[in-house]
């Protein structure tokens, strides 16, 4: 193949139209070229999130990867007060660490990864704490799992606690209901189910919230909200220099995905993933997490017993497939399959063919450990290694 498909939760192949934008012209950023580039964007966001009152958000765009984003909002939005942060994964625990640096009430209800809160318990613990801010992660990329946003944001709401969400691996592919479940930011990065080169991210907000936020005193300078969004409202314009021709492909990505349809694109993403997953079942092979769980995004599998992660990915990547292997205590268990950005249904059946031949060759590789045969000695021995049942690849 001429190019790497890249099965991963991003960055991820991109569309032709993009390659193209990238290289639009050279513009300077505080020109109202940009000016007009930057409110494009931020219509076609709240277009994107499918705001009915359009008129109470706003969108800030950050020269900076999706932790940059959610550092912005941790730093920006709790001032004195209480942050509770939920975690059951990895970047659970990033917003718990990056929290830890910024705010001295912050505290944490924590659940094993790939493991579902405990809604009762959170409800418990918000009657018995002053809780001023909630944050969650909505798809934990570690696990694949799909955290409630109704459920938690109502419990927000209920002790008047303003709700913030990391969307980093689920804009563009899940449905996000900002009014319904009571979201006051929510974060995003442009690399992942939007389709678009790393680099860039972004924060959707309520107008009120945002105006609300100069009341706290500055914890950042890069990543203070309130002077981005001070910088929109006056001069639709971004505080530092903006990473430009990023600001163009990701233009180009949400139109192409408002052109597509947003929820035609979030059912051909449920597609991509189902199709996937019926072919890995037919391998006999099993998922971490309960499928009601799972994001449309992407699939953790448990590796079989007599397969090494690290040979999968590398036999995989001998074919142009690139895969995640997984982290923490998931290392070494599970790898992790992506269906988002420029991949086709083809490219998927591509991926499951070679997947099978990858684990028969690998599995045949672990049975044949035998001594060789060698005249005048004893009957060969079978080494001890067996291959569970379990773990046979079907057609």
């Amino acid at each position: 193949m001429d190019k790497h498909l890249l099965f991963t939760p991003g960055p991820v192949n991109v569309a032709e139209t993009l390659r193209t934008a990238i290289c639009k012209e050279d513009i300077c950023h505080r020109e109202t070229d940009f000016d007009d580039l930057l409110a494009g964007i931020e219509h076609k966001l709240l277009s994107l999130f499918q705001i009915r009152k359009r008129e109470r958000y706003r969108s800030v765009v950050i020269t900076g990867s999706g932790t940059a984003a959610n550092e912005a909002i941790l730093s920006s939005v709790v001032g004195n007060g209480a942050i509770l942060i939920l975690s059951n994964g990895e970047f659970g625990g990033r917003l718990h660490k990056t929290s830890l640096i910024h705010n001295k009430q912050t505290h944490l209800i924590e659940m094993p990864w790939g493991v579902p809160f405990d809604v009762a318990q959170i409800a418990a613990y918000l009657l018995a704490n002053k809780i001023d801010v909630v944050a969650m992660v909505h798809h934990e990329t570690c696990s694949g799992m799909l955290n409630p946003l109704a459920q938690i944001g109502a419990l927000a709401k209920a002790c008047g606690a303003l709700f913030v969400v990391d969307g980093v691996s689920s804009v563009g592919a899940e449905v996000i209901d900002m009014e319904a479940c009571n979201i006051a930011f929510v974060s995003s990065s442009s690399s992942k189910a939007l389709g678009s080169y790393p680099g860039l991210s972004f924060v959707v907000g309520r107008k009120k919230q945002f105006k609300r936020l100069k009341r706290h005193a500055a914890k950042t300078t890069y990543l203070n909200l309130a002077t981005f969004y001070a910088f929109l409202k006056t001069h639709s314009q971004t505080p530092n220099t903006p990473a430009v021709p990023l600001f163009f492909a990701l233009d180009q990505a949400l139109t192409d995905i408002l052109h597509e349809g947003v929820l035609m694109r979030y059912a051909r993403i449920k597609a991509r993933a189902d199709l996937l997953r019926n072919g890995m079942r037919r391998l006999n092979l099993d998922f971490e997490i309960d499928e009601a769980d799972m994001c449309s995004v992407l699939t953790t599998v448990r590796v079989p017993a007599s397969v090494s992660v690290h040979d999968l990915r590398a036999r995989l990547r001998e074919k142009s497939i690139i895969i995640y292997e997984g982290k923490g205590c998931f290392a070494g268990k599970v790898f992790q399959v992506g269906n988002i950005g420029e991949l086709s249904d083809d490219d998927i059946r591509y991926f499951l063919s070679t997947l099978k031949d990858v684990l028969l060759t690998l599995q045949a590789d672990t049975a044949d450990l035998v001594i060789p045969v060698r005249p005048n000695q004893t009957p060969p021995a079978v080494l001890p290694v067996p291959v569970p049942a379990h773990v046979r690849v079907v057609s």
